[in-house]
């Protein structure tokens, strides 16, 4: 789905005025004039507003705006959605409209009721491949407690096809039959502690969604931090649910795959009823790091260090397969306060070491060193992050080669290399440390809070 289908049709007047820092919330959502098309249209909302509602966007997730615009039925033709809390209605404050295009503009197609204080968030997604919109709704009830909700539209009329309390969910072709089955994260009701993992399938002629089986995971819903869809070796799609203990300030990793007919944590310790992938706690997700397909959790390990000096670590990436046997495919150092790695060479492993250098607000240098025996050696290369206005002039000074310049050109990184590289007998060249120096990017987690 294309992101201007999901514009800001009422906002869009304000937008090109270049009123919008000045304006206040009110008058945000207040109705501009619009064109005639969507005259109708806007006699409609403010009608809904005159009745005592006002605008409820979606709290978090990539739907905000207050109206969206949209093609739900595949049809060509877009319909606009409209989302308001009338307070007075104590059960059912919170309301999403659907309207369809016709000749004289929009008419009100159908409505969905929602109780809680807000719209958590909103998802448009054909699931099971109807060509026509499901829609994903999550409801914040109270401080403590998430609903969400699937609507089928028969007509554009919307039908629940399932409901439930969660943590967190996400949508994933699980079975690998190109539909868009669910997983939902929620408390176990028997209250054990532990969080539980619902897979909701399609059924009965992909017109309703139906809980197929559940899989336990590691911790309470308290320790979630992120919930992916990747791939295990192979291909075979799995959901990476990854977890802090704040406790002992570790990571666990739960594996989900489809197998048997149902849900199954793949890496779930039969002896302990806790998953086997425990590590220290670092601040990055299961990601495809080596681009083979398949999804790698990050293991860290630490570096030789001098006595009492800050702890730096190396990243063992591991992928899995469906027994939950793990393999490392790459190993990596993370600066994460200047955005980038270095995918090490398979030699180097437990023969380097790193420190870390803010030279200036603007200059930060981070060295790596040889190890002889366990004691940090020559420094070997060092890997500079420039960032002030003199920043070209900067790369370019000392014999210093630039690796990359971040978008923007507000960012530019280069490398230096010592006369005791040059003779370390695991020395690589030049262009392989260029080619192993990648960029950080945002990383999305597909789980919605």
């Amino acid at each position: 789905m294309t992101g201007w289908k999901k514009c800001w049709i009422l906002f869009l007047p304000l937008l090109l005025s270049g009123c919008m820092m000045s304006a206040s919330a009110e008058s945000l959502y207040a109705l501009p004039q619009l064109p005639e098309e969507y005259g109708a249209l806007s006699a409609q909302l403010a009608e809904i507003l005159a009745s005592g509602a006002e605008y409820a966007p979606p709290q978090s997730g990539r739907n905000l705006p207050p109206v969206q615009k949209v093609d739900l039925d595949g049809d060509g033709s877009d319909e606009v959605l409209a989302f308001f809390r009338i307070s007075s209605e104590e059960r059912s404050p919170l309301k999403i409209y659907i309207f369809r295009a016709v000749e004289e503009g929009y008419q009100l197609a159908g409505r969905i009721d929602g109780s809680g204080t807000s719209i958590h968030s909103f998802l448009y997604e054909d699931m099971n491949g109807d060509g026509i919109q499901e829609l994903v709704v999550s409801w914040s009830v109270s401080a403590e407690v998430q609903a969400m909700s699937v609507y089928m539209l028969e007509d554009l009329e919307p039908v629940q096809v399932m409901s439930t309390s969660y943590a967190r969910y996400t949508l994933a072709d699980m079975d690998s039959d190109d539909d868009q089955e669910l997983v939902v994260l929620r408390s176990d009701d028997a209250e054990t502690g532990f969080c539980l993992a619902d897979y909701y399938d399609w059924g009965g002629g992909s017109s309703s969604l139906q809980l197929q089986s559940t899989a336990k995971l590691s911790v309470s819903v308290a320790a979630l931090q992120w919930v992916q869809v990747g791939a295990l070796r192979g291909g075979k799609p799995a959901v990476f649910v990854t977890s802090r203990l704040a406790d002992t300030n570790e990571t666990i990793t739960d594996i989900l795959v489809y197998r048997q007919g149902g849900l199954e944590n793949v890496v779930l310790s039969s002896d302990t009823a806790v998953s086997t992938q425990i590590s220290p706690a670092t601040n990055l997700q299961p990601w495809d790091i080596n681009d083979d397909g398949a999804t790698e959790v990050p293991m860290p390990e630490p570096l030789p260090s001098e006595g009492g000096g800050e702890a730096y670590w190396k990243i063992y990436w591991h992928s899995y397969g469906a027994d939950g046997a793990g393999q490392v495919q790459a190993l990596t150092y993370h600066n994460l306060t200047d955005k980038w790695f270095l995918i090490i060479p398979p030699e180097w492993d437990g023969r380097f070491a790193v420190r870390q250098n803010n030279i200036s607000s603007s200059v930060h240098a981070t060295t790596f060193y040889s190890v002889l025996g366990r004691a940090v050696g020559d420094e070997l290369m060092t890997i500079y992050t420039f960032t002030g206005t003199d920043r070209e002039a900067q790369a370019a000074k000392g014999g210093r080669t630039i690796l990359r310049r971040r978008a923007g050109l507000d960012t530019v990184y280069a490398v230096t290399f010592s006369s005791a590289y040059e003779n370390w007998s695991y020395a690589v060249s030049q262009d392989v440390i260029s080619e192993s120096f990648k960029l950080i990017v945002n990383q999305w987690s597909m789980g919605e809070n």
